[in-house]
């Protein structure tokens, strides 16, 4: 589908567990700072707005008039500020840290939600300490209304949400605590994301989280990340990462992809040309759809060949819902071991007032303990049926 990487790009790409996961929840926080300011318009007025491509860290779109512009007010998306995509990642990493095993929907209802509703955090976007459960939109409060208010069994708790990247856009933890493993991954985060998800949204969850399980592959590859979804993607979601990785292949750059990819995706896409006036089939589920930025996002990584810079680039111009298509791109090339530019992650880091290597930290250490877990739940599994006479 794509050209390999040259011996001085394998060079210089990080190998090992810690770089892999600093990588991905590093690079994801930088891609959804960059994509932030830039959410909800199209390439077309982005071009305008910043007389040219965004090329890094760019500051509010109505400047500072941030506080009262609409449509996002008082949302202060700029300056290097990371979103919810950040906020949420982070809040699942905690998670883990708590739990220190694999996860489940309950696990979001024992531990998410509490942590959503209990603990003030340094949001960025509100430049105040305040709940996070005041900063995530409403298809991220659904958890609190259905798991907390609701009682509703956490399993089915997605259900009736909206269909949306809503729960897709925080599982690279999932990805990374299965690193290597694909399709643990994808079964982790299926279950997860059904407390957050139904349909398509629930799908992409579970795909995503085994696309960054794919590239904390030794020796992974872009090509290798987009043939691990499709040996697990269903319905709709595969036929839109297959048409759009298609697409991207026949693209080195992503200026002149930005329009094919579009064309490309539209036909699985259930909000439509204008990202702020969603259809009246958005968002609703469906075998046939997918949500627009797991693909949107794969190809990038394709046609960028895997390096970070480019594909987060990419997916910022491509505008729309670009700081998850930003942070899943993120996630992707820096679990592949490309590097972070260090420049933009320290800008992020002091911005949004957040230490965005120690939630990196904190996973690598439950991912071990979790491997050494699994090896001997494995191990006396193996012993059991030895015994068994298999």
């Amino acid at each position: 589908m794509i050209r390999g990487m040259t011996p001085k790009e394998e060079e210089t790409r990080a190998s090992g567990l810690d770089e892999r996961i600093t990588g991905a929840l590093v690079g994801a926080a930088v891609g959804d700072a960059l994509g932030g300011p830039v959410e909800g318009y199209s390439p077309e007025q982005i071009v305008e707005r910043h007389a040219g491509r965004v090329h890094g860290i760019v500051g509010p779109w109505n400047g500072d008039a941030w506080r009262t512009a609409r449509p996002i007010a008082p949302y202060h998306k700029g300056d290097g500020h990371v979103t919810d995509d950040t906020l949420m990642t982070h809040a699942l990493v905690r998670v883990y840290a708590r739990v220190r095993d694999h996860l489940d929907a309950y696990a979001i209802a024992d531990h998410l939600v509490p942590d959503l509703m209990t603990n003030p955090r340094w949001i960025p976007e509100l430049e105040a300490e305040a709940l996070p459960l005041h900063r995530v939109f409403l298809a991220e409060k659904w958890l609190v209304a259905r798991l907390h208010y609701g009682h509703v069994d956490p399993r089915e708790a997605g259900v009736g949400n909206i269909v949306n990247c809503g729960a897709a856009m925080y599982m690279a933890p999932v990805g990374l605590v299965n690193a290597a493993n694909p399709a643990g991954a994808y079964a982790e985060a299926l279950d997860i994301a059904g407390a957050h998800q139904s349909s398509y949204g629930r799908e992409a969850a579970a795909v995503f989280a085994a696309a960054v399980a794919a590239a904390s592959t030794p020796g992974a590859t872009p090509d290798s990340v987009v043939s691990a979804c499709l040996l697990l993607a269903k319905d709709g979601t595969r036929a839109a990462i297959e048409q759009v990785c298609e697409t991207a292949s026949q693209h080195t750059d992503f200026e002149s992809a930005l329009v094919p990819l579009r064309k490309a995706v539209a036909p699985y896409d259930t909000v439509g040309p204008d990202y702020r006036q969603p259809s009246l089939g958005a968002r609703r589920p469906s075998r046939l759809h997918t949500i627009e930025e797991l693909p949107i996002a794969l190809g990038m990584l394709v046609l960028s060949r895997g390096d970070y810079r480019h594909a987060v680039l990419g997916a910022v111009n491509y505008g729309r819902d670009c700081d998850s298509i930003a942070t899943m791109a993120g996630a992707m090339a820096g679990a592949l071991g490309c590097p972070v530019p260090q420049d933009w992650a320290k800008r992020v880091s002091e911005a949004s007032r957040m230490d965005l290597w120690e939630p990196a930290t904190t996973l690598t250490t439950v991912t071990r303990e979790i491997f050494r877990r699994d090896v001997t739940r494995r191990r006396s599994h193996e012993a059991a049926l030895t015994e068994l006479g298999a």
